[in-house]
């Protein structure tokens, strides 16, 4: 049975990547956070289908430990700050989420389980105002807002650690 780590499973998109993955019966683990309040709603009806971890992406050795629990064959990020007015609002927190997580995230999984496939959720803010319609790879990056600057450095950053992106997808 395949293992999956989904950071920011309670969110939309977690909660759809969670069902789906669980109908090709994977084994699914969720990382929650020690300290917040977690909200079940959008996977109470999958909630006792999950293992749930511990860990945030603020935290490198809870990130590491995780990992080391779940042992998880790939691992999707869905987590951070995602609602672009509340990143305008909230630019060191935007940042701290988004680009100094993956980072934290994709050295944990260098440490402990570097053959991982990871998947990064990305947004097309890290192109900006560009006229090119659909944008690719190729497509240079001009974020103009610090969301899609959080999001181009994970961008970048992920080049950094896997070598190579491939349109989000598993790497």
């Amino acid at each position: 049975m395949k293992r999956a780590l989904i950071t920011g499973i309670t969110g939309q998109d977690g909660s759809y990547l969670a069902e789906l993955l669980l109908e090709q019966e994977y084994r699914v683990y969720g990382l929650v956070r020690r300290s917040s309040t977690i909200h079940f709603e959008r996977i109470s009806h999958i909630q006792n289908q999950i293992e749930f971890v511990q860990g945030d992406l603020s935290d490198q050795n809870s990130l590491a430990e995780a990992i080391g629990l779940s042992k998880p064959e790939e691992i999707y990020n869905l987590a951070g700050t995602s609602f672009v007015p509340a990143c305008l609002e909230q630019p060191a927190l935007t940042a701290e989420s988004i680009a100094l997580g993956v980072t934290r995230l994709l050295e944990a999984i260098r440490i402990i389980k570097p053959d991982a496939k990871f998947y990064q959720a990305s947004s097309s803010e890290i192109f900006g105002n560009t006229a090119e319609v659909p944008q690719n790879e190729d497509t240079p990056l001009a974020p103009r807002n610090h969301y899609g600057i959080a999001k181009a450095y994970m961008r970048i950053g992920q080049l950094s650690f896997t070598g190579e992106i491939i349109n989000s997808l598993l790497v």
